[in-house]
């Protein structure tokens, strides 16, 4: 047989699940992988973490699955790629590091438009079931089930030195990810693209004078605030999307009860347990870093509608511009859809912001 036409062959087989030792639908019903390239304790991980206690006890004990964090399978950046050709079962996906993989997911990242993390989680569930394209970049392109929408929570400007105005953030250095990068560079910021493991020890040396994009309950755990002990709400909203997903070969060997059980766990999420999940560790997280000297506090309300008109609208009509359009998507659409949901689901967004916690105590 030509090398050409056994891999055809051997790629044929490998979905159908047919190629003993390949992670696919006869091994996916017993052991399962999960690969994160965060710590079981980051921000996403404490969703993560219930999903998959839940997943393992619902199905009796016939799904188990393997935890593999902070990089230890695949490192930053490889995970996309691992879940789709199979060399991980189930990841966390966070848009920002495969921007360009996912130029539709792109479409759900933004700044200044969603005041809630629960809020934000609802509307990317909504807007993936509704727009044909985001779908169809998950389940065609990257042959993934999309299991929940996730997201970073909140965002905290964390800054060493202290700021009262969004004047003071000019020229200042601060890390940024993914869209962060973009709003620091509208606020008058200079955005440093840095791994976050380094971000601690460039803080220390004054390399940095701030970092945006991390999520608090990261921010606390990586204790930025030994360094940079003053936290601002900038009025930026939730942070940053993110999505869990399984392999779809994986997952179309699953049982259907199994099946049902990874549904049914997404249902609680979006019906409640995530906020329940979120307030709680951001309770605890608040707790801790006010312990330990941090200052949480919140920029007037004048300055953070100076930032919103900086940011927004400008910043999503430039990914419609300069991704959406090249890319043949209706970004118009997309995000008229965006706006529907927001509408609809923002009433009812609870998930206290750590400022907000930190009051109340």
């Amino acid at each position: 047989m030509k090398r050409r036409d056994f891999l055809r062959t051997s790629g044929a087989l490998a979905g159908a699940g047919m190629l003993s030792g390949l992670p696919f639908a006869a091994a996916a019903a017993t052991s399962l992988k999960f690969d994160s390239y965060v710590t079981e304790t980051a921000g996403p991980s404490w969703i993560d973490r219930w999903f998959l206690d839940e997943l393992e006890k619902r199905s009796g004990g016939e799904i188990k699955v393997r935890r593999y964090w902070a990089g230890s399978l695949n490192k930053v950046g490889e995970h996309l790629g691992a879940v789709r050709d199979g060399t991980s079962e189930m990841t966390l996906i966070s848009p920002g590091y495969y921007q360009a993989e996912v130029p539709v997911t792109r479409g759900l990242e933004w700044y200044f438009r969603v005041d809630r993390a629960d809020t934000l989680q609802l509307v990317c569930r909504d807007v993936y079931e509704q727009f044909a394209p985001l779908r169809q970049e998950w389940e065609e392109r990257h042959r993934c089930k999309v299991l929940y929408w996730t997201n970073w929570n909140y965002a905290p400007l964390v800054m060493r030195e202290p700021i009262t105005s969004i004047e003071d953030i000019k020229g200042k250095k601060i890390r940024g990810y993914g869209i962060a990068t973009d709003v620091i560079q509208r606020l008058g910021g200079v955005a440093v693209p840095m791994a976050a493991g380094e971000v601690y020890q460039a803080l220390e040396r004054g390399v940095l004078d701030g970092v945006y994009g991390f999520d608090f309950v990261t921010a606390v755990a990586y204790k930025l605030h030994e360094i940079a002990p003053n936290f601002y709400d900038i009025g930026d909203g939730a942070h940053a999307p993110a999505v869990t997903v399984m392999n779809r070969g994986v997952f179309e060997g699953l049982s259907a009860a199994n099946q049902q059980i990874c549904a049914d766990l997404a249902n609680e999420l979006y019906g409640g347990t995530f906020t329940e999940i979120y307030d709680r560790v951001l309770t605890d997280y608040v707790k801790k870093a006010l312990a330990e000297g941090a200052r949480l506090q919140s920029l007037p309300d004048a300055e953070k509608a100076k930032a919103r008109a900086l940011v927004q609208p400008a910043e999503t009509q430039q990914w419609v511009d300069t991704v959406a359009t090249p890319a043949g998507i209706d970004g118009a659409a997309m995000q008229a859809l965006i706006d529907t949901a927001i509408a609809k689901h923002a009433p009812a967004g609870r998930l206290r912001r750590p400022v907000e916690i930190a009051a109340e105590l």
